[in-house]
């Protein structure tokens, strides 16, 4: 069998030998021990194996890729001659490149094999703590499962990058139930280099369970207001995502993005500090190779208010004429405020405490709207009760200028370290 860098190098060995000027190759395994409690027992422990091959050529400004799940030479040889008919077949498109040559580099995290023993038992740790702590829970499925992903990625200009990271997942899903009475299905998901601790106690896990058993009592909502929104850290990582799409590729290079004009200049209130940091040892998980071949870095999106980087990959970059983002994203920690979490609710008129959102993608203007779900209606610095689906609707930009508060406490969900935040001007809608 052949080693992985073998595997990469016969890749971008077959891509030139078809006449491709410009190779790359993607060479992804994935390795998953995955552990299932359904319906309140613990039902399947397996284990998955996954590959995939990715190979990119450019011949005179035309691209073509393609990925099979298949390691052998004759495939991947196949793979390659596909890659050149589909590339001769494209439009031309000068801002097609691949990464330039960079020093060879291997990059490791986390441990390289499951502690099937302490996943078992944290599993029954788990079971025997809600059915104590929450008796009218219903644990829909819950998984814990060992992921170990390994990439190189070689490309025709000298680039040699592999990386090997390992990472434990949990994510429960659950509702309640008294009588007639249900709640809302909610989930979490978290991430960890080893379960050292109780899994209840990671991320938001345990207040999102309490508060299930809370919601089988939610209440309508009736009338509309203009108010305040205070994003749990579970749910600000949807808004996260919403605000960044408008600094990535094709919003920049159609010229509809909100921000395009913003770099350097404040977006967001000063309490704002936003970074992706796919590096950081705070995290669990990250990465180290971006998606468009580059080893790397950590950054800093928003710094005090300010836009100090767009999202943009090479392509983006080399269609917009500004520069190529230092990551791929995600990997997100904001800064912590100032504020404590209880003076911060108690610092609301009238508000909703937004726990999960379901909506669309916003407009090229920035307006979203969509359904408040597991979330609480606060009133004179109180939260009064948990509400049924209402909806909320607002502007992405002013949403960011509209920030009054960010709290000391912060979730740690090992994908992301985030705070609650608190913002105005957003308008509510019952029925």
């Amino acid at each position: 069998m052949m080693e992985r860098a073998d595997i990469a190098a016969l890749g971008l060995r077959a891509l030139e030998e078809a006449g491709l000027e410009k190779a790359e190759c993607w060479l992804r395994f994935t390795r998953r021990d995955e552990l299932n409690l359904d319906s309140g027992e613990i039902s399947l422990l397996r284990t998955t194996e996954d590959v995939s091959v990715t190979l990119t050529g450019i011949t005179g400004d035309r691209e073509g890729s393609v990925t099979i799940n298949k390691t052998d030479g004759d495939s991947i040889r196949e793979a390659a001659g596909r890659v050149r008919e589909m590339a001769d077949s494209s439009e031309p498109d000068p801002a097609n490149d691949i990464s330039p040559g960079q020093p060879e580099a291997v990059f490791e995290k986390g441990p390289d094999s499951p502690d099937l023993e302490l996943m078992y038992d944290r599993m029954r740790s788990f079971l025997r703590y809600t059915g104590a702590s929450y008796p009218s829970l219903i644990l829909e499925q819950v998984i814990l499962d060992f992921t170990d992903v390994r990439k190189l990625y070689f490309n025709s200009n000298g680039a040699r990058l592999s990386s090997r990271r390992g990472w434990y997942s949990f994510s429960p899903m659950f509702t309640s139930k008294e009588g007639r009475e249900t709640s809302s299905f909610n989930y979490a998901g978290v991430s960890m280099r080893l379960p050292e601790r109780e899994l209840h106690t990671y991320g938001s896990i345990d207040t999102l369970m309490s508060q299930s058993t809370g919601q089988v009592r939610s209440r309508e909502f009736s009338g509309k207001f203009r108010g305040d929104l205070v994003i749990t850290p579970d749910c600000l990582e949807d808004f996260i995502g919403l605000v960044c799409m408008y600094l990535s590729d094709y919003p920049m290079i159609k010229g509809t993005s909100i921000f395009r004009d913003s770099l350097g200049k404040t977006v967001a209130d000063r309490r704002l500090t936003l970074r992706s940091m796919p590096l950081s040892e705070e995290l669990a998980t990250g990465y180290f190779i971006t998606s468009d071949g580059f080893a790397a870095g950590d950054s800093t999106i928003i710094d005090k208010g300010v836009l100090k980087s767009f999202l943009l990959s090479l392509y983006g970059s080399n269609k917009t004429g500004i520069p190529r983002a230092g990551n791929s994203g995600g990997a997100w920690i904001v800064d912590p405020g100032d504020e404590e979490l209880e003076s911060m609710i108690s610092s609301v008129e009238r508000g909703v405490m937004l726990c999960r959102f379901s909506g669309g993608m916003p407009s090229e203007s920035g307006d979203f709207s969509g359904v408040a779900k597991n979330s609480y209606y606060i009133e004179n610095g109180q939260v009064m009760y948990p509400v049924k689906e209402i909806m909320i609707s607002g502007n992405i930009r002013d949403l960011l200028t509209g920030i009054n508060g960010i709290t000391r406490q912060r979730v740690d969900s090992g994908s992301s370290l985030l705070p609650w935040v608190r913002a105005g001007g957003i308008s509510v809608f019952g029925k």
